[in-house]
């Protein structure tokens, strides 16, 4: 079956002039600019004294342009890479004539350790740029040393296959859409794509009311739909069959505006009839807003679906999405919304499937026209010159970018204006969805590339705001999980049916608290067979140590003295274990100690200190527990 990469082989790629290998000659590309248009660029090796070393890396240049599918900036950034390291040879190598890859002397490893060296100098501080024109040559000499006939000699096979030796450099990082902007952009998408489909509806049926223009007049605007439409009559035939700007019948003089200039109303009138059949690049944009906001996927993984990817069932759609720049492929489902219901709705409805169907049915006659299978979701026509051209979309058409289209719908937004901010928009909200779980919020592409590109501005925001949460709830629970501190007259009050039951104590606990029966030194316990620490039905482990850390402990007024004197082996304990070790095994009940102390007065806490120096009272703590503290 046909996959994508038979659909990017439809399109132009650079063509290579048949070069002339292994001689000094001019190397040339022509490459395919953004807009249909077709640039040459050269290198030349008699530019330099290196000229073998030139003309090889050259060649090299040609051959691996032509076998990928560039861009004209990308065919441009390997010719100014071998420009520039050629330059460096000259300026730098002894006998720079004579260098060439195949032969070690003059050392060339030597000339490109200087050249990483000396390249981020020519570049702003943290600029990717050097490394992406070292990583250039370095794809140009890997290729040469794969092919066999073509030696490369020295020590390059080791940096080829090694470290490339310069940092990637940074990025300033885009923050997200905000809400409002996001909601504007979606709003005006869904608006401007009822639009696109009502204006090329209208036109395709009134194409279809036409007849052929040799027989029912070339001045009948339906009967050009229908020529275009049907492919019956090209769009250079149909400008020679049409009469200049001042000869032009009122029936297609009023389909351009008053001001059009005489000399490009042809052109221009046959660019407004193809719009009414066929979606042009602005057009485009509407739909690529609607789809990330409705997938969440990244615009590059959008724009390059074609109808293979798609697989549209009753109630889901399962749509196939890649990501050139990872190499990764992954599948993801989408719910099919119920629209039955809802024949006009009020505010734009992102459904995946819905969306995609709609596009198809636009780009579908134009892929048919092309001959291109399977048919790509972002196709458009334009006219260049008096010619149909059929493309795949670019959002950064000069005239025709997202810039431009915002322009035209009189769309502002804070900060830049930059498609991939709607991706990010996106990440953020997923941040919010999981609480900043990052093995959720990255689960289409590695958790290092959601830190590098995505956990900044609010996205880290909302998962550092998880994180405190996370770990004030935990102390707050640690802390609620505590003992009930008493005062005498809170004491007094558990005479009170309702105010015992308040605390969970039946009248039978008061009376045994009462008694000292569920007395555990610093504290005393409404159930000891019940602790949290233990089984239940054992008697509580830890008792005295962790009463005060436990929910089932309630501090009276006559368990001050031992509090007084737990708090004081807390100090000693404090001076003896390493602050680490003190925090993790006795912070909480550090806490809770004071904090129950203080809850007493000054008076309660005077006589508690005379009644240890009068009875000579100590604290009770089981053997194990000094055991436990001297080791």
């Amino acid at each position: 079956m046909p996959r994508r990469g038979e659909y990017r082989k439809t399109f132009p790629i650079p063509e290579p002039r048949p070069p002339q290998l292994g001689r000094i000659g001019i190397r040339e590309m022509i490459a395919a600019e953004g807009n249909g248009a077709k640039a040459t660029v050269s290198i030349d090796p008699q530019d330099f004294t290196c000229s073998a070393l030139a003309a090889e890396l050259a060649d090299e240049w040609v051959e691996l342009m032509a076998a990928g599918r560039f861009s004209l900036g990308g065919v441009r950034g390997y010719r100014r890479t071998v420009i520039d390291f050629c330059e460096h040879v000259d300026a730098s190598v002894p006998r720079a004539r004579e260098a060439t890859l195949a032969q070690g002397d003059p050392d060339l490893h030597f000339a490109v350790t200087e050249w990483l060296r000396k390249l981020p100098a020519d570049y702003k501080t943290g600029s990717r740029e050097p490394g992406w024109s070292a990583g250039r040559l370095r794809s140009l000499i890997a290729r040469r040393i794969e092919h066999p006939d073509r030696k490369v000699a020295g020590h390059l096979h080791g940096w080829v296959n090694g470290s490339l030796g310069l940092r990637r450099g940074q990025t300033e990082e885009l923050d997200e859409f905000t809400r409002a902007d996001k909601q504007k952009l979606v709003r005006a998408a869904w608006a401007d794509r009822l639009s696109v489909e009502t204006r090329i509806s209208k036109g395709r049926a009134l194409a279809m009311s036409g007849a052929d223009p040799a027989h029912g007049g070339w001045d009948v605007p339906a009967n050009l739909l229908w020529a275009i439409f049907h492919g019956a009559w090209s769009c250079e035939e149909i400008a020679s069959h049409l009469p200049r700007w001042a000869d032009l019948p009122p029936s297609l003089r009023d389909l351009l505006p008053a001001d059009t200039p005489p000399k490009v109303s042809k052109r221009r009138l046959l660019r407004y009839l193809v719009r009414q059949l066929y979606p042009h690049n602005l057009d485009l944009h509407c739909y690529r807003i609607l789809l990330m906001a409705a997938t969440g996927r990244a615009s590059e993984e959008v724009s390059g679906l074609a109808e293979d990817d798609v697989e549209i069932g009753p109630r889901s759609v399962m749509i196939d999405f890649s990501k050139g720049r990872a190499h990764a492929e992954m599948r993801q489902a989408f719910s099919i919304q119920n629209t039955a219901a809802v024949l006009h709705p009020s505010k734009p409805r992102l459904d995946a499937a819905e969306i995609i169907q709609g596009l198809l049915g636009l780009t579908r006659p134009l892929a048919e026209r092309a001959g291109i299978t399977p048919v790509p979701l972002f196709l458009k026509a334009a006219v260049s010159t008096y010619s149909l051209t059929i493309r795949p979309f670019d959002g950064d058409m000069n005239e025709a970018a997202l810039t431009d289209w915002m322009a035209a719908r009189g769309l502002s937004v804070s900060g830049p204006i930059d498609i991939r901010r709607l991706r990010k928009s996106g990440k953020v909200e997923k941040a919010i969805a999981f609480k900043g779980r990052v093995s959720d919020i990255a689960d289409d592409h590695s958790v290092e590339t959601f830190r590098g590109h995505y956990a900044h501005g609010t996205t880290l925001r909302v998962i550092a705001g998880n994180v405190i949460n996370s770990a004030q709830q935990r102390w707050l629970d640690q802390a609620l999980n505590g003992p009930v501190v008493l005062s005498r007259e809170a004491e007094e009050s558990l005479h009170d049916p309702g105010s015992a039951a308040a605390l969970g104590l039946s009248a039978e606990d008061v009376e045994r608290l009462r008694a000292g029966e569920l007395d555990m030194g610093v504290s005393s316990c409404k159930n000891p067979f019940d602790s949290p620490f233990g089984r239940t039905g054992q008697l509580c482990p830890v008792a005295p140590t962790r009463c005060l850390e436990c929910k089932n402990a309630f501090v009276l007024p006559s368990n001050l003295p031992q509090l007084l004197l737990f708090s004081a082996h807390l100090d000693r304990l404090q001076l003896r274990l390493p602050p680490a070790h003190f925090h993790a095994l006795w912070r909480q009940s550090r806490v809770n100690v004071l904090a129950a102390i203080n809850a007493r007065t000054d008076a309660e806490l005077a006589h508690a200190r005379r009644q240890i120096a009068d009875d000579g009272l100590t604290l009770q703590l089981p053997l194990a527990t000094y055991t436990e503290f001297d080791a």
